[in-house]
Order: structure tokens, then sequence, then C-alpha cells
């Protein structure tokens, strides 16, 4: 069995990270997972500058998950005022459905909890996509009804297919 590591990531990563996370959102090659948003947006789902950004920041880190030394997870981890964001969550479609991901939220929600010590995880994810919501359900997590707009107009973030689209909270608490 091929073993899986988590490291966190360095700016050497952004290129393989760029791909990893289009690769599991976006465009043909996503449709072969089942979390991607292809039905949802067009475009591009990140960028080289912000996964840079997410790598060098100072409030957070990527985790990254490798098998075989090639990347097939990864998240981003923030600190904030009274808890921890989690984002940028993104598994190789080819890696789905294996519990890769469960792995790495799980590894996220213990990295926050000891080196952070946050109390919550938090997240946004977009209200119609009900099976990814339902599987952080699962996993702990409840919705807030606490809604933010999806940034129409701002090209970085996808290009929107349907007019109505917008970000629920969820959160966990840890510990």
């Amino acid at each position: 069995m091929t073993s899986t590591t988590t490291r966190t990531a360095g700016p050497a990563d952004v290129p393989a990270l760029v791909d990893l996370i289009e690769s599991a959102y976006r465009g043909d090659r996503a449709r072969a997972g089942w979390t991607h948003e292809a039905d949802l947006l067009d475009g591009q789902r990140t960028d080289p500058e912000m996964v840079a950004a997410a790598v060098t920041g100072p409030a957070g880190v990527v985790l990254l998950a490798e098998r075989d030394g090639a990347p097939v997870a990864c998240c981003q981890l923030e600190r904030r005022d009274d808890h921890a964001y989690f984002g940028m969550f993104a598994v190789a479609p080819g890696h789905q459905g294996g519990g890769l991901g469960r792995e790495l939220l799980a590894e996220a929600e213990r990295y926050a909890r000891e080196r952070w010590h946050a109390g919550e995880l938090r997240m946004t994810v977009i209200v119609q996509r009900d099976d990814l919501i339902a599987w952080y359900e699962r996993r702990g997590y409840a919705r807030t009804g606490e809604l933010s707009p999806f940034p129409y107009g701002d090209e970085r973030f996808g290009v929107p297919r349907r007019p109505d689209l917008a970000f629920e909270t969820l959160r966990k608490k840890l510990g």
C-alpha cells in the first residue's frame, strides 16, 4: 500500500499546488472526481499569486499531502481572532473517494487545535454544493446560516455559470 505523507508547503510547491487545485475544481479534469465546481463555475479556481500568498503568509500554512512524492491533496489553514479558517481544500480527482480527504481534514483539525490552540475550525462552502456540505456534516461540521456573497466580477475566483451563488459558513468545535 502506498503511504501518504503530509508536510507544510513551501514556495517551490506553488506551481504543483495550483495545478492540483485546478484539477480538483475546474474543467474536464475535475469531472473525474465528485468535488468539482465545473457545473457552477468556469475559468480559474486560483492563481499562483493567491497560492503563494497562502503558502508564505504569516497567519497560516498550506498542508500538502503526497504519495510517492507527488502532490495528491492540500488545504490552507489560517489563524484568525477566535478560530482557524480552513480553505483551498483539494484532492486530486483520481484520489477522491478513498479517505484521503477525510485524513487531511482530520490532520488540519489536529494542526489547528494542537499548534494554534484553536477552539473552532470554520470554512465557507458554496451553498449549491449539497453533496459537499453533507460530507462536511458527516464529519461534525454544522451549517450556520451565515451567508456571504460570491465575488461576482472578480475572475480570479472563476466565472459563474449561474446568478445565485453564495457561500455559507460551516463550523466545528475542536477539542
